[in-house]
């Protein structure tokens, strides 16, 4: 929902971070220690201002006494505009699906309002009707009632419930209609070793189900990498060794997990410097994978969009390589900070490809921006990012031992036939993706509703029909059996960074994403511009419309 509010408190726009949509075609320039701090601080510097905007904003949308805004993320451009991210909360609680972007003009004038939820929070009681610890022995039931069960091919079943958290008391407004809910964690295992971390919304009146997702994502010196081939990698030296830990970005390193699935593992290190044998005989070589890949992702998204880490606060994740024995899978988690890698069947597979690591790592960024829902379209949306960047990543890295393409996850072979993962060109190819929106998109898999937005994405960059791209044969076709001609990668991805970051909410479903990347594509190039055409074309051609 979007609308017009007179002006409130001016922000200074010489202390904000200026300059957020950059483009550089520098390759591997890591920013240095003091340029990192420097970046850290200005994010820092903007969350804080942003937060001082906090209670006239609140006023000024006329929320009522018991809401307040907490501020989340800010985009500042280089004219001054600024867009301001924030949660809610209601008399103290969380509010799921309270959040809401606050767009300012340069003069601090509010230009337009992105809100996740339109409708107005007026609870009569505060007071549950159920108890905490009902609450927890009722989602802990229904969670086991899944072990041995599954609904999708991507995901393995639920094998072991270890144990359910406490209830948070919230308000639950996602669907329009907010009321007062428990929020519950519970975590367990799954039948090919991804650790499940569930978090269940139950209404506190009558304990039903409001909504369930899954918080682990899955994907499904110099070194010598299983993938990456012979790499250039930043370490540390300490005494006589040399650590696979990066202290120009953000301190970021990889660890040995040793096969087991907790704690941090044991930082790889050695006194030559010289990491792995590009077999999966060495235990480096899947380490140098992930930590090159780290180092790319973070390359990536600070030489092309000027973000300073996952979390854009300069501070690095941990890379865990050998995670459990026989896992076939990867996944980011947001909770310890961390991504994880397995070795694969008979552990001699690990899942260190590059796009996998630029994959898992992107969940962080749209965790610490739009955070979109993991269920229904706007969780299609959130695997879709993860493609979309995690293939971005692989075009940045440009490796000859894995020429970049808009395939997803070829070279790790997770089915066994060597086919991709998933197809950006034509994603209907892996047997279950969807290639065009209709109103059932939003109830499949959200790897498999993630195709529209990849056909998109595609078909933005590169345009529709048969073509082949740097050596990959693609064959695109379109809903409306229009032509199109692509604007480019580089400007498709500037496109959706800035939607994800500037206009996305936790709701946004297809219809939210054509309009909030033709917002962001008027930002960035002009309304009346060929790229505006385009990606308004391109929504069309998957039937968004």
């Amino acid at each position: 929902m979007k609308r017009k509010l007179a002006a409130v408190a001016v922000l200074s726009a010489t202390a904000l971070l200026t300059g957020v949509i950059q483009v550089s075609t520098a390759a591997q320039a890591a920013p240095t220690p003091s340029l990192q701090a420097q970046a850290a601080q200005q994010h820092a510097t903007v969350l804080k201002l942003a937060a001082g905007q906090a209670g006239p904003l609140a006023k000024a949308l006329k929320l009522g006494d018991k809401e307040q805004l907490v501020a989340k993320d800010a985009v500042v451009d280089k004219d001054g505009t600024r867009h301001l991210r924030f949660e809610r909360t209601y008399g103290g609680l969380p509010v799921i699906g309270g959040d809401l972007i606050v767009h300012q003009k340069a003069d601090g004038s509010v230009k337009a309002v992105d809100k996740a939820v339109a409708a107005r929070i007026a609870l009569s009681s505060l007071t549950p009707e159920i108890a905490a610890d009902r609450a927890v022995a009722q989602v802990a039931e229904s969670v086991r009632a899944t072990v041995g069960v599954t609904t999708d091919a991507d995901e393995s079943p639920l094998t072991e419930v270890h144990q359910a958290g406490q209830a948070e008391l919230v308000v639950w407004a996602i669907d329009g209609t907010p009321r007062l809910a428990y929020r519950t964690t519970v975590t367990g295992l799954r039948a090919d070793g991804t650790p499940s971390r569930q978090v269940l919304v139950t209404d506190a009146s009558d304990g039903r189900i409001l909504a369930t997702h899954e918080t682990i994502q899955t994907a499904a010196g110099t070194g010598n990498g299983v993938f990456v081939g012979q790499v250039p990698l930043t370490t540390t030296q300490s005494g006589s060794e040399y650590r696979l830990q990066d202290g120009s970005r953000g301190g970021q390193s990889t660890s040995d997990l040793n096969n087991g699935t907790d704690g941090t593992g044991s930082l790889f290190a050695n006194t030559s410097n010289s990491f792995g044998d590009g077999t999966v005989n060495s235990r480096e070589s899947a380490a140098v994978d992930a930590q090159f890949g780290a180092a790319t992702t973070w390359d990536f998204y600070k030489n092309t969009f000027g973000r300073s880490g996952i979390r854009n606060d300069g501070v690095g994740a941990l890379s865990r390589v050998h995670y459990g024995s026989d896992y076939v899978n990867a996944f980011w988690d947001d909770s310890c900070f961390c991504m994880s890698y397995g070795d694969g069947s008979n552990n001699t597979a690990p899942l260190t490809e590059i796009d996998v690591a630029g994959h898992e790592m992107s969940h962080g960024v749209t965790a610490a921006t739009a955070n979109l829902n993991y269920a229904g379209e706007s969780g299609g949306l959130n695997e879709a990012t993860s493609d979309i960047m995690g293939t971005m990543v692989e075009w940045y890295a440009n490796l000859p031992s894995n020429p970049p393409n808009y395939w997803i996850g070829e070279l790790i072979n997770l089915r066994g036939d060597g086919s991709p993962l998933r197809y950006m060109d034509q994603p209907s190819k892996d047997g279950a993706s969807a290639d065009y929106w209709d109103a059932n998109v939003g109830n499949l898999d959200v790897h498999y509703s993630s195709g529209v937005a990849n056909h998109f994405f595609y078909l933005l960059s590169e345009g529709s029909g048969a073509k082949t791209i740097n050596g990959f044969s693609y064959s695109s076709p379109t809903y409306d059996n229009s032509t199109l001609a692509g604007i480019g990668r580089d400007k498709a991805a500037q496109i959706w960074y800035r939607a994800l970051t500037t206009y996305f909410t936790s709701t946004t479903d297809y219809a939210g994403a054509r309009t909030g990347t033709l917002s962001a594509a008027a930002d960035l190039y002009g309304s009346g511009s060929a790229e505006y055409s385009a990606v308004a074309a391109s929504w069309t051609a998957v039937n968004v419309n």
